[in-house]
């Protein structure tokens, strides 16, 4: 008489789902996008730590932030270069060969933005006004963590799918959240007395725009992978 197979946890599923990429064969591929995610983290954490500096006035610190931002974007650029090639090259992960590397594609998006914002601010050097320093504190801080949830689910994608919505879930939330800051930051700039030029208010709506770019980021390469999730669980 036949064995009644006994239903898999969710846990087992997940580490099944890690089977259907990553065999013994991409071992190494799977060491290279983790560093790669890595290198993407670094960059938000140092976009994080580079605007702090700006806003505190320690523009020396700041121009040092950005130049290890430069250097971390590249390494995530060579990095995924590298991870292009290999799938390529050696014939890897055939059947998510197209969702891997559109995934890693635009998931460079993040880093390249975080790139831009300091090298915007390094040119322009806008004036913040202290009544609007606390708006773009927490402006920045929920960015920073709808990247971070981003590669969160990234990972869980390749090794825990039934983990993936849950950061998903949380990408959308710190974006929304990212509206309402930059939303209310524009406001107080538009509406305040104390900033005479209007050319100064429209700084101030750019800037908050240029930072709020990256949890919109975040969430089209979540977008992606909600549906590179949906193929794989069916």
């Amino acid at each position: 008489m036949a064995r009644k197979q006994e239903p898999i946890s969710k846990q087992e599923a997940g580490r099944e789902g890690i089977g259907r990429v990553f065999g013994s064969r991409t071992k190494a591929l799977e060491m290279e996008i983790d560093q790669y995610l890595s290198c993407v983290d670094q960059c938000v954490l140092l976009l994080g730590e580079a605007l702090k500096k700006y806003l505190d006035g320690d523009l020396e610190r700041f121009e040092e932030k950005s130049r290890e931002i430069d250097e971390a974007e590249k390494s995530a650029d060579e990095l995924r270069r590298g991870i292009t090639h290999r799938i390529y090259a050696e014939m890897l992960i055939p059947d998510s060969r197209g969702d891997v590397l559109g995934l890693i594609e635009t998931t460079d998006n993040v880093p390249d933005v975080a790139k831009r914002v300091v090298s915007h601010f390094s040119i322009e050097q806008p004036e913040v006004y202290p009544f609007l320093k606390p708006d773009f504190e927490e402006l920045i801080e929920i960015c920073l963590k709808a990247a971070r949830e981003l590669t969160l689910a990234i990972r869980a994608f390749f090794r825990e799918l039934y983990r993936v919505s849950e950061h998903l879930e949380k990408v959308h939330f710190w974006e929304h959240q990212a509206d309402q800051v930059e939303d209310r930051l524009k406001r107080k700039a538009f509406e305040s007395t104390e900033i005479k030029q209007f050319s100064k208010r429209v700084h101030m709506r750019y800037f908050a725009e240029r930072i709020s770019l990256l949890a919109d980021e975040a969430e089209s390469v979540a977008d992606r992978l909600s549906i590179s999730v949906i193929k794989r669980s069916i």
